[in-house]
């Protein structure tokens, strides 16, 4: 029997047989370092004489491994494996295809520490950074392939006389999967779990700057026997493999979690029929934001400020979902900037690897030279009272920034940074407050500290945020029980870890007999 949905319990490290646990897959993930890793088609491991590097941020003269990089040549023959694959896949019952997903699951709890490890050497997370990532992996299995057992009922429909009428839901054909390096274990997992259980087959592309522990997720599918040619492993190039893909007549749907510059180009190409196509691609975008804490005289201020530190520095703010600005009701802007700034001075700045780090380094040296870059900018447009300097030469470290007196129209209060860059405005009121968190082209996350009742549910009805958080961060949204996903342009409105979500992965029938 199927037990009750549950979301995966996060690790106490205060316990040490848990520290001790943790350290020795380090050690282990310190043994596989250098590594290389085939592309994955069909079954068939197949090398190429070009390569992906993976290096670590903490330390970038380590390479964590390398993975043979596709080409145009591949991509086709990926696709081909998937449609090969689907005409079989798709015929499989759904109860056994969420078996599936729950065997690797099951696989994935087992190697949990072994798949966080490797997230702290590959992106930078911090020790319990990556253990949630790996829990929401493992969140998106349990999760989706209960679902699918919900939607093999069908649609309900009303009974209409002397015919019978029936409604369900089929897959859609081949897909691409563009994984992103931020979250490279959960978000890879969910969005190709979310396919595969409904019956679609995919091309999976991860990103380039954390190919190796999709290389691991791969390993867990072939462990349990997940068929050929139903998930095929094709690292390479956006440019030249992932446009290829994403205009490629086969491919049925993309899902993409990504930038809002990147998602809009595989939006625009996707909509252009390509020859011998004979469907509208399906486009599921997750595009990023430009989120907002806003902090109302009337609030617990202590709490506040733990939350817009805990959601701006978490991961270095390399989540879509982390507040990259503070907007402060300007009764107790002065007291909130004191309390910012003292609880960003605490944060720990340091490799991911040591115990108690609460800001790594970012990661790669493109988001290095981008955050320095935006932090001159915010010295232009506002006062640097955190922060603001390089980190450790060995690595992408980049102090914790927290800039005041931002206005709300600059540069740094309107374009999204990606990393760990706090901008602090200063609101006349809360109706002001909530216009201010409105002015952007985004709508992902947000939260509101207040105790005034009236304002709450002003932010309800006006924040205009897929997300909205009532006192307390606006990270960390949790499968099944926070769908997750924004407006405007912050992607295509899906809610992943929702109950609507492998919606958008099928089609449905409707068929009459009359007897």
């Amino acid at each position: 029997m199927l037990c009750e949905y549950k979301n995966e319990p996060l690790t106490d490290f205060s316990i040490p047989e848990n520290k001790i646990a943790f350290e020795k897959a380090m050690k282990l993930i310190d043994s596989q370092k250098g590594k290389h890793y085939p592309i994955i088609i069909d079954g068939e491991k197949i090398d190429t004489k070009e390569r992906i590097v993976s290096y670590n941020p903490s330390n970038f003269n380590e390479i964590v491994g390398t993975t043979a990089k596709g080409n145009k040549e591949l991509a086709d023959k990926a696709v081909d494996a998937a449609e090969k694959a689907f005409g079989k896949w798709k015929y499989v019952d759904p109860s056994e295809r969420a078996n599936y997903l729950f065997n690797i699951a099951a696989i994935m709890r087992r190697r949990k520490n072994e798949l966080s490890a490797l997230l702290v050497e590959e992106t930078g997370k911090t020790w319990i950074e990556a253990i949630a990532d790996t829990a929401e992996a493992i969140d998106f299995l349990e999760y989706y392939g209960r679902q699918m057992l919900n939607y093999t009922k069908g649609m309900s429909l009303y009974p209409l006389s002397g015919e019978q009428n029936e409604c369900f839901y089929i897959p859609l054909g081949v897909g691409l999967i563009i994984a992103p390096w931020n979250f490279p274990l959960s978000i890879l997992v969910g969005m190709t779990s979310a396919a595969i259980v409904t019956g679609n087959t995919v091309v999976l592309k991860p990103s380039s700057s954390a190919p190796i522990i999709a290389a691991k997720f791969m390993e867990i599918l072939e462990e349990v026997g997940l068929p050929n040619g139903v998930v095929n492993y094709l690292p390479g190039s956006g440019d030249e493999v992932g446009d290829y893909l994403v205009a490629h007549k086969k491919i049925r749907f993309i899902n993409f979690t990504g930038s809002k510059d990147v998602g809009l180009r595989i939006n625009r190409i996707a909509a252009e029929l390509a020859p011998g196509q004979k469907w509208i691609k399906r486009v599921i975008a997750e595009m990023g934001g430009k989120d907002t804490i806003i902090v109302d005289s009337d609030s617990d201020l202590e709490s506040a400020a733990s939350g817009i530190v805990a959601s701006s520095f978490g991961f270095q703010g390399q989540k879509c979902s982390a507040c990259s600005k503070a907007i402060i009701v300007e009764d107790v802007y002065d007291e909130m900037i004191e309390k910012i700034a003292k609880k960003t001075r605490a944060l720990k700045l340091g490799p991911a690897r040591e115990y108690g780090t609460d800001v790594a380094a970012v990661i790669d040296r493109a988001s290095y030279e981008k955050v320095l870059k935006y932090i001159e900018i915010g010295k232009s447009e506002g006062r640097v009272i955190v922060g603001g300097e390089k980190g450790p030469k060995e690595g992408y470290y980049i102090e914790p920034t927290v800039i005041v007196d931002v206005d709300q129209n600059s540069r740094i209060s309107q374009e999204e940074i990606f990393g760990p860059v706090l901008a602090a405005l200063k609101a006349k009121n809360f109706d002001d407050a909530i216009d201010m968190a409105n002015n952007t082209v985004y709508g992902l996350t947000g939260s509101v500290y207040t105790k005034n009742r009236s304002k709450i549910e002003k932010a309800k009805k006006e924040f205009h945020v897929g997300n909205l958080y009532i006192n307390r961060k606006c990270t960390g949204a949790l499968v099944g029980a926070e769908p997750f996903g924004g407006f405007n342009l912050s992607g295509t409105d899906s809610k992943a870890g929702g109950t609507d979500y492998l919606l958008l992965f099928m089609q449905a029938k409707a068929i009459g007999e009359i007897f």
